[in-house]
Formats: C-alpha cells, sequence, structure tokens
C-alpha cells in the first residue's frame, strides 16, 4: 500500500487497484462456469421477473414491448441493462425499456443504443415516451425494432 513521506495512508496504488479488480474479475468468471445457453437462459427469466416486479402501467407496457421485440428481432437477446430490460445483438445492447417508476417521470422510455440503425439524415429521435401500448404504437415499435437490427 503506498503512503505519504510522512509515513500516513493515502491508500491502494494503481497497481495494487489493478491486481485486485483482476482478481475479483477471476473469482467471478471462475463462480459462472456455465453455458452460453444457460447464460441465456438466466438473462430471459432476469428480464421478465423485473417486468413482473414492474407497477401495474410499466409492467403492461413492458410485457408488450418485450413480446413486440421478441416477435420482430428474435436475434436479439433479453437482458437486464442499468437494471431495465434491454435486448442486445453480439453483447451490445439495441434497445432498451425503462420504466417510468425507474426515475420517478411521468412516462416509460423505449429507448435505442447508438448500435441501432435508425440514423435518418443528421438528426433522428433515439428514445420514446410510452403512456400505452396500442396496437398503433406495436406497429411503430415492430418497424423500429427491425429498422435498428436491419
Amino acid at each position: 500500500m503506498s503512503s505519504t513521506d510522512g509515513g500516513g495512508y493515502e491508500g491502494f496504488s494503481a497497481e495494487e487497484r489493478a491486481a485486485m479488480k483482476e482478481h475479483a474479475r477471476e473469482v467471478k468468471k471462475a463462480a459462472r462456469r456455465v453455458s452460453r445457453e444457460e447464460k441465456a437462459a438466466e438473462a430471459v427469466r432476469d428480464v421478465l421477473a423485473k417486468i413482473a416486479g414492474m407497477p401495474d402501467a410499466d409492467r403492461v407496457m413492458a410485457e408488450r414491448v418485450h413480446a413486440v421485440i421478441m416477435a420482430s428481432a428474435p436475434e436479439l437477446a433479453p437482458r437486464l441493462w442499468y437494471g431495465m430490460p434491454a435486448y442486445a445483438l453480439d453483447g451490445g445492447v439495441v434497445c432498451f425499456f425503462q420504466s417510468a417508476e425507474k426515475f420517478k417521470s411521468r412516462y416509460a422510455t423505449l429507448g435505442f443504443s447508438d448500435r441501432a440503425r435508425l440514423d435518418d439524415g443528421t438528426m433522428w429521435p433515439a428514445a420514446f415516451a410510452l403512456t400505452e401500448v396500442t396496437a398503433e404504437v406495436e406497429a411503430r415499435i415492430a418497424g423500429l425494432v427491425k429498422r435498428a437490427v436491419g
């Protein structure tokens, strides 16, 4: 551990911190020696559990958004991202659902990362406010998701 010239403790050195982080990664990796299929199934269970735990209004929308995304782009893999349902392609999040409750907002959000192929000129929407998921909204989500991964 590093110290000052006067012998006072300043904390761990950069090298010590790097070594501890590396060790933590190794321990974590060793503890999760499961197949890719098991990890994917666990991620789906985590997403569905997160959705089931949402307040009713957010839960109903999140269930519909999840169903539409999975039907529109089955190649996307559900996973949690910052504690919210997200959908990834090759490990990178393409889109996500954020409940209104998460940040005490007045509406839920369907967002797209920079991996989504939604580019349209020099400015385009990357997040959409959701207050209700109607048939029309489902169709719009399906189109956006297909375009995002296309």
